[in-house]
């Protein structure tokens, strides 16, 4: 049994949809888990294992992300540790792994931390939610990429079994 912190960044609300699902699914497997926004306070020293989950917003993942794993690089360094990423771009086949998903390398290439774990998931694409300026952007993108631009469209990418492995994975993860 291992004590488990979950960090996450989520702007509209997926990425902590799927940090309260890997938190059920931890739990169920004997771990202690803990799941807290990135902009909260907590000691890293209390905890056996470290998962951080980010979504992208407008291209990038939220700057306090970066500014969370520079504060304590040193203990995520020397924990099991593990990192995904959650975005519309993993909803195509060809771009939903580590190795193919544009966030989750540009995630590497500018995070001073190398997470020992990393896996990404389609998001929750909801435009009834979101503001004119977002729900405008995200249709532009989403007409240059041949997404669904329909105005009612609300469809979640996310694929559950990718999470229960990703939660297997985190289970089994020592450093």
């Amino acid at each position: 049994m291992s004590n488990i912190l979950i960090v996450y960044s989520s702007v509209h609300g997926q990425t902590r949809k799927i940090c309260a699902y890997l938190e059920e699914k931890l739990v169920a497997l004997g771990n202690q888990v803990q799941a807290v926004s990135v902009s909260d306070t907590i000691d890293l020293a209390k905890f056996d294992k470290v998962i951080i989950g980010a979504s992208i917003r407008h291209g990038k993942h939220n700057p306090a992300v970066y500014d969370f794993i520079e504060a304590n690089q040193t203990q995520l360094e020397q924990k099991p540790s593990s990192f995904f990423s959650v975005n519309l771009v993993a909803r195509k086949p060809l771009k939903n792994t580590p190795e193919t998903n544009p966030y989750m390398q540009a995630f590497i290439e500018k995070s001073p931390w190398l997470p020992k774990l990393v896996a990404v998931f389609g998001g929750n694409l909801n435009y009834p939610s979101y503001g004119i300026v977002d729900r405008s952007i995200i249709r532009f993108i989403m007409w240059m990429t041949k997404g669904p631009t329909e105005a009612d469209t609300n469809i979640e990418y996310t694929n559950w079994r990718k999470v229960d492995a990703f939660a297997d994975d985190v289970n089994q993860l020592s450093i």
